[in-house]
């Protein structure tokens, strides 16, 4: 008898043992997102000795697969879940928490030799569908060719965000191509005259990172405008707030780990004081410090 009952205490060995900040917890972070969480892990490593994130990079696409098996418990995406999405958790008795951190936004980039720096959102749209594929279609004092379109991944957040919002789901044209990475999107525009490259702002907006000024000596940032009428604006902090740049989109934290684990002390330290300043450090906008938007009047 009495080893039967020493038996059943051992079987609560393989309780979870993690704490809001100890143990060792999955995540995975679109890889647009990757500088930022980069310094978000190491900052929360450094406060919580104890605790470990492991941290996978990777498109938007398989992640919630991933987390519906209970390969992570937690995942970083450039949307909330559908509706769908969340009932396909539901029937596994499944419940994730959803928490926006941030304000994100597309940057759109070119060559330095390229001229061209101010775009519509129509323009946008006509050069990811192919219709307009040269660049003297928008330019005719163009001497460039061939319109290249680079995207960082097939399938990447990026990619469906523009297709979804901007195309209302129709297909690119055949112009558009994708490589491997946001930093492969920078890579390709500084060495083609001809592309023009679709990428996270979070990798060019912390103008503290040496690699973010490396990156904007091999690149330009262009300007869009929602119509010919209005005022051309760059993805900076304020205007990714005002909405005065198109192309941005809400960054949440998905969290399967309903228990007071690990994953849910890093989801609370990203999105309380410390991890939001952070995130306004980087150049996004925080989803819960303020960004403070000043009027300076000047009378002559």
């Amino acid at each position: 008898m009495v080893c039967i009952l020493f038996s059943a205490c051992g079987g609560k060995s393989n309780e979870p043992t993690d704490t809001p900040t100890s143990g060792e917890v999955k995540i995975i972070v679109d890889e647009s997102f990757q500088p930022l969480f980069k310094n978000q892990i190491f900052t929360f490593e450094s406060i919580y000795k104890n605790g470990k994130i492991d941290v996978t990079y990777q498109s938007e696409g398989e992640s919630l697969d991933l987390m519906l098996n209970d390969s992570c418990k937690v995942v970083v995406m450039c949307r909330d879940l559908t509706s769908i999405e969340r009932k396909k958790f539901e029937s596994h008795n499944i419940f994730p928490i959803s928490t926006k951190i941030a304000e994100d936004a597309i940057a759109i980039i070119v060559n330095p030799e390229n001229t061209d720096s101010v775009f519509t959102v129509e323009n946008i749209r006509r050069i990811l569908l192919g219709v307009d594929s040269t660049w003297n279609a928008l330019n005719a004092g163009s001497a460039l060719g061939k319109i290249d379109v680079v995207f960082d991944n097939q399938g990447s957040a990026n990619a469906r965000y523009m297709q979804d919002t901007i195309l209302g789901g129709k297909n690119f044209g055949r112009n558009v191509f994708a490589v491997k990475s946001n930093e492969q999107v920078i890579d390709y525009v500084s060495k083609n005259k001809n592309a023009i490259g679709f990428l996270s702002v979070n990798w060019i907006s912390d103008m503290d990172d040496p690699q973010v000024q490396e990156f904007l000596k091999k690149i330009k940032v262009v300007a869009i405008s929602k119509n010919p009428a209005e005022d051309a604006y760059k993805p900076y902090q304020a205007y990714i707030k005002t909405k005065d740049y198109p192309f941005t989109r809400d960054v949440y934290m998905i969290n399967r780990q309903t228990r007071a684990g690990l994953g849910m002390g890093f989801v609370h330290f990203v999105a309380g004081e410390k991890g939001q300043l952070m995130i306004l450090k980087a150049g996004l906008i925080p989803a819960i410090s303020p960004v403070r938007l000043v009027e300076v009047n000047i009378e002559k």
